[in-house]
């Protein structure tokens, strides 16, 4: 660059959180790198130059120096390329950009392209009078030791967050609807009284059989505010992903997002996602496995069985049930024992007479299947019979397990009289002496190192899985052992039931997975809590020497 007698120069100023930590070390640091302080040096410098005037300043404060996306620094480039400014002064390099590559980019080429002079105070550089080993050796290692410095503060962030994940700690910008951030502690939650009333109520019309669409418009019928309206009344400046249009009114998909939600159970769910590294401001979805899970960390707004009952009819969730229509009881767990597919209810008018019955959805497009009708009438007596003796023979089987379990009896008294436990111990000692057997037919020449290696996969593969399903069986039985059998929820549906004429929508769906009809109107019903009624079944069956039915009613 030739020399010129007049400069108009860019005064460019920017601080980023990384460069205030707010550790007891680095307050001398933070002074030092303060806007203010970047500013009174600057205009030191340029008072003492007579070839220089100020044009103007530009201040990015609050921006990292991981990538050039900053308004601020748009703007002063907008200014170099109209011809504005011809001079940019930094107190150092790392004020102008940590990015190496970009940084260098600016400084190397883009730059002298325009005829632009570049000065950073503190690390004695001017593109002016630099000379090649400055522009060549010098500034790019100092690039390179500011995009370090850049890269290690990144991973530091990263491990700190993933330690306060970790201890449970909510660290989303803003509460999930139903909760507050608590005033004394700003990474805890704590319940919004009115808004979880608004959950706990979308939770209860979906287990009486509304679908998501219908709830979505009772809540809006009803002028509740949606979740984003709802925290911007409540002076939150609020923006989330899911913004959608300026109304913002209640959808099926914010509907669905409230029930499938963990944090209602009082639970957190954090670090689903990633930034693809420290200069790119793009994040991915991680993979479920690698979400930190912690349980009980604040206090919940819905039972565990009501959570567990809605996911349960949201994978049959239909388009039927609108708002103010009649919902059926079956709504959800009826299903045709043979496609699977759901049971509709249909109205059969002859003469005076009305009957209502359930018939296959399949048959009724014309797709197959045939109708495996039953009445109404009929599969409600049929339900009601069978709900009532599961009730009374789990909780009879659960007060003799509880009983027993106050003797402290042991994971192994339970789990060696206990079926699926022994099958699988069976099925394990069967692939353990299958993987045996290989090493001697392959050294008979048996089989071939080929067929070696396929069987001994399949064997293993098949191991892993009993391994796996060993350790579900001992964890549910320590569960059981531990806590109990059941659910509060659970046991109180299960004891209301007995002394009901007539079971209503909540504690059938509470208590039923699913309802199955034959064509011949044998219905088959599977009820929840099934693994641990069998595994009281069968235990109180070793006790009382006695022989009991299955875990399924039919």
């Amino acid at each position: 660059m030739n020399k010129q007698t007049n400069f108009l120069v860019a005064m460019y100023l920017r601080l980023s959180r990384e460069d205030n930590p707010g550790e007891k070390g680095s307050i001398s640091k933070a002074e030092s790198n303060s806007i203010g302080s970047q500013r009174e040096m600057i205009r030191s410098f340029l008072n003492e130059q007579e070839d220089m005037e100020l044009y103007d300043s530009y201040v990015d404060d609050g921006y990292s120096g991981s990538n050039f996306h900053r308004p601020e620094f748009k703007r002063m480039m907008q200014d170099v390329e109209a011809g504005r400014v011809n001079c940019v002064v930094v107190k150092d390099l790392s004020r102008f950009g940590r990015d190496y590559i970009e940084t260098g980019k600016y400084l190397e080429k883009v730059f002298p392209a325009l005829g632009v002079r570049f000065i950073a105070l503190t690390d004695h550089y001017d593109s002016l009078s630099a000379d090649v080993g400055e522009k060549h050796i010098v500034l790019p290692v100092k690039n390179f030791i500011n995009d370090s410095y850049c890269r290690d503060i990144s991973d530091k962030v990263k491990s700190q967050l993933a330690v306060k994940r970790k201890a449970g700690e909510c660290l989303a910008p803003f509460a999930v609807y139903g909760y507050r951030k608590s005033v004394r502690e700003k990474n805890k939650l704590v319940v919004d009284e009115y808004a979880a009333q608004v959950v706990q109520k979308i939770f209860r019309w979906k287990i009486e059989g509304m679908a998501v669409s219908a709830i979505a418009e009772k809540l809006n019928g009803l002028s509740i505010l949606s979740p984003k309206e709802y925290k911007k009344s409540t002076g939150i400046n609020f923006r989330g992903g899911f913004a959608g249009r300026k109304d913002s009114l209640w959808s099926s998909a914010s509907v669905k997002r409230i029930l499938t939600n963990e944090v209602y159970l009082g639970h957190l769910l954090q670090g689903k996602t990633q930034k693809v590294n420290y200069k790119v401001n793009i994040s991915v979805q991680k993979p479920k496995e690698e979400w930190v899970r912690v349980e009980n960390t604040h206090e919940p707004i819905v039972t565990a069985s009501d959570f567990e009952t809605v996911q349960n009819l949201l994978k049959t969730d239909g388009r039927v049930s609108p708002v103010g229509k009649e919902i059926s009881l079956f709504m959800g767990i009826l299903f045709c024992a043979d496609c699977r597919e759901q049971m509709i209810r249909r109205k059969v008018r002859y003469k005076q007479s009305e009957k209502i019955y359930y018939i296959c959805s399949t048959k009724n497009r014309g797709q197959g299947c045939s109708r495996h009708s039953i009445e109404e009438s009929t599969l409600t007596e049929l339900v009601n019979l069978a709900v009532r003796r599961y009730a009374n023979d789990f909780l009879q089987k659960d007060k003799l397990f509880q009983e027993t379990r106050k003797q402290k009896v042991s994971l192994k008294a339970v789990s060696g009289c206990q079926k699926e436990f022994i099958r699988i111990k069976q099925e394990q000692d069967k692939y353990y002496r299958l993987c045996e057997g290989l090493d001697e037919d392959l050294r008979q020449e048996i089989i071939t190192g080929e067929e070696f290696e396929r069987l001994r996969k399949e064997f293993v593969g098949k191991l892993e899985q009993l391994n796996k399903a060993e350790q579900e069986q001992e964890k549910r039985i320590q569960q059981m052992l531990a806590d109990g059998v059941a659910s509060v929820g659970r046991l109180e549906k299960f004891k209301e039931s007995l002394s009901l004429e007539e079971l209503d929508r909540h504690t059938l769906v509470s208590l039923v997975k699913g309802i199955y009809i034959y064509e011949n109107k044998r219905i088959e019903m599977e009820f929840y809590l099934q693994d641990e009624y069998r595994i009281m079944q069968e235990y109180a069956r070793t006790l009382s020497g006695q022989e009991g039915g299955g875990g399924r009613s039919a």
